[in-house]
């Protein structure tokens, strides 16, 4: 029997397996040269991609913009490489009183001011306030353009009215733009919920009832009408400058880009899939995926993205165990709409094509999932939350395995994705 560690919430759960029938534990290569964190953030800063460096950018008198991740994505440690950012900036004569942190919540909930504290860290959350975007405030947008995706984009004043915007993130997987950091700063980050909802509808199929568009999904740029319409978006404000990090299979930064907001995100990407895009030579019967522990599981929402990468592991009608705590449940009213108030995913495709938005978009993606799988999920919400798309929930791992051995005998090839939000499986060619 073998026996790897998940994380679940703040807990560790032992997961143990037949070693026969155990095909691997997919999760990323960490065999590149260890360095300290603060080496890689500095690394990073002192040697940009494409561009001068952050404090031969800005001038004393200007007037910057720091763009942030929400508490979603305190996994990315920003608490511990804004310092670095802001320590730049007041080296090169922009004072404190002309830096301003700007969450890039997209059409995410407003943070309390103790998740701002954490978002900042304990020395900067004395100097700073966070101001969290509001995509539905008209009165704070500004317009700047249409994608030729016919995507209006409106941007928070806020940031507009800098002379510098700076954008700060993780390069990770994500299952509609391809990409997540990098652009996804300026739309959804801090655009107007139309433009998020404009731009998210091109995940959907152009032919009425064919469902999901298959270009966008996890890791792709070359074609994802998602990703190309960020671009151009983000090409309409041209921020000044981007740090962004890449997380080691630990959860600390193994890596960083900083420099020109695109070209140092597309180099992101090339060591994400070095990292994270782990080929395999064949599906499994079970795949047992652990979204990563807080906060990537504190909803179904987040967890989802877990869900997402798993697929691409199993065979078609195979069983996916998804360990996720979800303290927080569905995450938003929209995911839990979507999957209860419909009884088949033509009727929610319908109605997400009526009225779409992200959250709806998930919970009809969850349900397509179920629909392709035979998912158990490991959580603390309620066993019939998922009734309706034949989601079993249970409390255990034991209980879950207990149901997928019982259906389909205990012969089953399995892998084990410890940090499922981030891995992405990968089919040889």
């Amino acid at each position: 029997m073998k026996t790897y560690p998940m994380k679940y919430g703040t807990e560790v759960i032992s997961v143990s397996v037949p070693e026969k029938n155990l095909l691997g534990v997919i999760k990323s290569q960490s065999d590149y040269i260890k360095k300290h964190e603060e080496e890689v953030i500095l690394d990073a800063l002192q040697n940009p991609i494409e561009s001068p460096r952050l404090g031969e950018i800005v001038s004393p008198g200007d007037k910057i913009c720091i763009v942030i991740s929400d508490i979603t994505r305190a996994w990315q440690k920003m608490s511990f490489y804004l310092p670095y950012v802001v320590e730049e900036l007041n080296q090169a004569g922009i004072p404190d009183e002309s830096i301003v942190f700007l969450c890039a919540t997209g059409s995410h909930r407003g943070q309390t001011k103790e998740e701002h504290a954490l978002l900042l860290g304990e020395k900067l959350s004395k100097r700073f306030e966070v101001i969290d975007h509001d995509c539905r405030d008209q009165d704070n947008m500004i317009y700047v353009g249409t994608t030729s995706f016919g995507t209006p984009v409106k941007v928070n004043k806020i940031a507009m009215d800098c002379d510098h915007i700076l954008l700060t993130g993780a390069v990770v997987y994500h299952d509609l733009a391809g990409w997540g950091g990098g652009k996804k700063s300026i739309l959804p980050g801090i655009s107007a919920y139309e433009s998020i909802m404009a731009n998210h509808s091109l995940s959907l199929n152009p032919i009425v009832g064919t469902g999901l568009n298959p270009k966008v999904r996890c890791g792709n740029a070359l074609d994802n009408p998602l990703y190309l319409d960020m671009v151009e978006a983000a090409e309409f404000v041209k921020p000044s400058f981007l740090l962004n990090v890449i997380m080691d299979d630990q959860g600390n930064i193994g890596k960083a880009v900083a420099g020109h907001y695109l070209k140092a995100h597309e180099v992101g990407q090339q060591l994400v899939e070095g990292m994270d895009g782990i080929a395999i030579s064949k599906k499994a019967d079970l795949v047992i995926s652990s979204a990563g522990g807080y906060p990537k599981d504190i909803e179904l929402y987040q967890a989802s993205k877990a869900l997402i990468n798993a697929k691409n592991a199993a065979k078609k009608g195979g069983s996916i165990i998804l360990l996720s705590q979800c303290v927080e449940g569905f995450g938003h009213d929209e995911v839990e709409q979507i999957i209860v108030n419909y009884d088949s995913n033509q009727e929610r495709e319908a109605a997400l094509r009526v009225d779409y938005t992200v959250a709806r978009y998930t919970g009809y993606l969850i349900s397509e999932i179920a629909a392709a799988y035979d998912v158990i999920l490991v959580s603390q919400m309620s066993p019939k939350t998922l009734e309706k798309i034949n989601i079993q929930i249970v409390s255990t791992l034991e209980e879950a395995l207990q149901i997928v051995y019982t259906k389909k005998g205990m012969d089953l090839q399995t892998y084990l994705i410890p940090y499922g939000a981030n891995t992405l499986p990968k089919m040889n060619e």
